[in-house]
């Protein structure tokens, strides 16, 4: 009877014609699967988990979206719900995104350019309490997770999760009365976070800063 139940799936991504090809492919070919929701922004994701995550089998979530990246995004769902499944979903196919996907307790990884099968099986493994990693990147279970020190020093650095949203922010060409704006902070209280940054992160310009945010996953411009 459970086995004949719709497979309830949440859908997070920026942009809408990704959105409408992920719906298609499970239209033809995800069998019992629905999507209930479709959010195009990490923080909405969260919000949407917090109210209605015992009804979502799986998360489908874009890595690179606004306001919020999907791996913070994502992060935040596991803590507070660790049978959470997710599958991440990427333009990128590198190792470190790979990583933090994991790390942040996706249980899938699978590029757009994945073919409409991979998506279904992704979804159906996740759904099943099994990981799942496309093709594309499934080479990373060998080579990225044997000698974890290289991502565990990056993570020393210390950051808070909102000095995070910050960082990814500033990296997305935000100034800082519009970060400000965005999370009803003083702009003070935005200039404390940026030193605070840079302090813990021993960078001392703006360029810098971006370059960190992109090379560890933090924003993807």
């Amino acid at each position: 009877m459970g086995e004949r139940m719709n497979k309830k799936i949440v859908l997070a991504d920026d942009h809408a014609i990704v959105r409408n090809g992920v719906r298609a492919v499970l239209e033809k070919l995800g069998k019992n699967m629905e999507i209930v929701a479709e959010i195009s922004n990490g923080k909405d994701l969260v919000e949407y988990a917090q109210k209605h995550g015992a009804d979502v089998d799986v998360y489908v979530v874009d890595i690179s979206m606004p306001v919020l990246n999907g791996i913070e995004a994502v992060e935040r769902i596991v803590k507070r719900n660790p049978e959470a499944k997710v599958v991440m979903l990427s333009m990128y196919d590198d190792r470190v995104s790979v990583e933090k996907s994991l790390k942040a307790g996706a249980k899938g990884f699978i590029v757009k350019v994945s073919t409409a099968d991979e998506i279904v099986d992704a979804i159906e493994e996740v759904a099943a309490g099994r990981f799942y990693l496309c093709s594309k990147v499934s080479k990373y279970i060998v080579q990225g997770f044997l000698g974890k020190t290289s991502s565990r020093k990056r993570d020393v650095t210390g950051l808070t999760p909102k000095e995070k949203e910050v960082l990814q922010l500033i990296a997305e060409g935000y100034s800082s009365k519009q970060i400000a704006k965005s999370f009803n902070l003083s702009l003070n209280t935005i200039h404390v976070h940026r030193n605070n940054i840079m302090k813990k992160l021993g960078i001392h310009k703006q360029a810098e800063l971006v370059r960190y945010a992109i090379k560890e996953g933090i924003a993807q411009l």
